[in-house]
């Protein structure tokens, strides 16, 4: 018989409940101290799983593009997400997965970028016109970019804002995100419909974000059968889509409801976060502020900014990109279980045993950033990204489960932060300290983030400089 050597890690003698009690409590300083205490690999039992951790960027390249065929997503937290998203391209796996990611593609090709981009400049206008530009209005800057991220989303899908009670909207997708962060540490999903009253609580919401996105399909199924267009937003791509490799079947409306969803859930909540670091980081580095604030000057002056700006703002792109590896918005997803025995590295993981990629801790690894805890966006300005080894920043993910929305997210907080360090200077509000990073689901500013705005005047444009070569377009994982 032969013995499979494993790796080191953390022992509990409560088959791991005590493990993941403390992932539950700390899920960013549980990984930091595995790698400390263990290495790069980790290994762990819980319950009836072996339990691998890969933190070496070869590693996670290794288990997410070069060998990605082993791995689906672990089943547990996919019956967890299912009663939000149903059947979207977050959820299925194989040929299903593969049809609607040909089918979704379109929607996020770069032709569709421009019309895109004066959704969000125009939700941009309007949530900056209502903040106190006097220095002294304390500006909850969370709940801001909250707002701000739902009106982009909600107006890029349905072509317009909306007329809901957007407020009632966000508090649902909180209370949503908590009752999924803590169902995520558990051995099994809770059905929906049990007689909890955190279950009770997720139908209602669940029942709000499905009203929302039907009420709006249905109104547009209504115009079209009346003569008017499908719309230019993604309802009307969705609508009129065909898998021209497949059967070239419409797509039914529960699929539609299923798509929008989880572009409605990921798309909003996760780039609402991002900008709200970003907006700390502008806000607690005043020198930073300032050459963003001059670059966006000699570039925009005191116009709006249109998609064609975006490859010309380098280091607000890196701004962006920082941000999402100084503080990643969704640093506890990427969860697979091997379908078949596969070598990750010098380590064999067998068929059935789970791996999860903490991909947060290598873009915190000194080996890989220099001063992880700092804030410096030249990482990612010339040579200096190009130098990163593959796999050590993946905010997005990486291999064929790549985000979808990638390139759609990099051009609206770009757009959006162009905009704000336009109108305005960031200062942090009286007591606001450094805010605590805290993980629930997305990874918020514990106590909220509390700013002042001084209204500025942006300086003259000057000649349009060339666009930068690692421009939207580019590997957002590099350069």
């Amino acid at each position: 018989m032969t013995t499979i050597l494993r790796p080191p890690g953390p022992r509990d003698r409560a088959f791991g409940l005590r493990l993941l009690a403390d992932m539950q409590r700390d899920y960013l300083g549980f990984w930091r101290e595995a790698q400390r205490q263990f290495g790069d690999t980790v290994y762990m039992r819980q319950g009836w799983f072996h339990h691998y951790a890969f933190m070496h960027p070869d590693q996670v390249r290794e288990a997410l593009v070069d060998k990605a065929r082993s791995f689906v997503r672990y089943e547990q937290h996919i019956a967890v997400m299912r009663q939000l998203h149903g059947q979207s391209l977050m959820i299925t796996e194989g040929a299903t997965w593969q049809r609607q990611r040909r089918t979704l593609l379109p929607a996020f090709s770069p032709k569709r970028f421009e019309a895109y981009a004066d959704q969000v400049t125009a939700a941009a206008e309007h949530a900056f016109a209502s903040l106190p530009p006097d220095g002294a209005t304390t500006v909850d800057a969370e709940h801001t970019m909250n707002m701000l991220a739902m009106d982009i989303i909600l107006r890029t899908m349905f072509g317009s804002r909306v007329e809901e009670d957007t407020a009632r909207i966000e508090q649902a997708i909180r209370n949503l995100s908590a009752i999924g962060y803590a169902e995520m540490f558990l051995p099994f999903a809770i059905p929906a419909w049990a007689p909890l009253p955190r279950q009770g609580m997720k139908r209602r919401e669940l029942r709000l974000l499905d009203g929302l996105v039907r009420s709006h399909i249905g109104k547009r199924r209504a115009a079209m059968k009346a003569g008017a267009s499908a719309g230019e937003d993604l309802l009307g791509m969705l609508l009129t889509a065909r898998d021209e490799e497949g059967d070239g079947a419409a797509l039914p409306d529960d699929e539609i409801r299923d798509q929008l969803m989880t572009i409605f859930l990921a798309g909003h909540e996760t780039t609402a976060t991002a900008l709200a670091w970003a907006a700390w980081a502008l806000a607690a580095d005043p020198a930073l502020a300032a050459r963003v604030a001059a670059e966006a000057d000699g570039v925009l002056g005191a116009r709006a900014p249109t998609m064609d700006d975006v490859p010309r703002l380098p280091l607000l792109a890196a701004v962006v990109k920082e941000t999402l590896r100084r503080y990643p918005p969704v640093p506890g997803v990427i969860m697979r279980r091997a379908v078949e025995d596969v070598r990750i590295g010098d380590w064999l993981v067998t068929k059935g045993s789970l791996v999860t990629i903490p991909f947060f801790v290598p873009q915190g690894d000194a080996r890989w950033f220099p001063r992880p805890e700092g804030f410096d966006p030249g990482r990612f300005l010339g040579d200096a990204a190009r130098e990163l080894p593959r796999g050590a920043y993946v905010p997005f993910g990486a291999g064929p489960r790549v985000c979808i929305g990638n390139g759609f997210a990099m051009m609206e907080m770009t757009l959006a932060l162009a905009m704000l360090v336009q109108r305005f200077t960031l200062a942090p509000a009286p007591g606001q300290g450094v805010p605590e990073a805290k993980m629930q689901v997305t990874l918020r500013p514990a106590g909220g983030l509390r700013l002042l705005l001084t209204a500025r005047v942006p300086g003259p444009a000057r000649a349009a400089p060339a666009p930068s070569p690692a421009g939207l377009h580019a590997c957002p994982f590099h350069g």
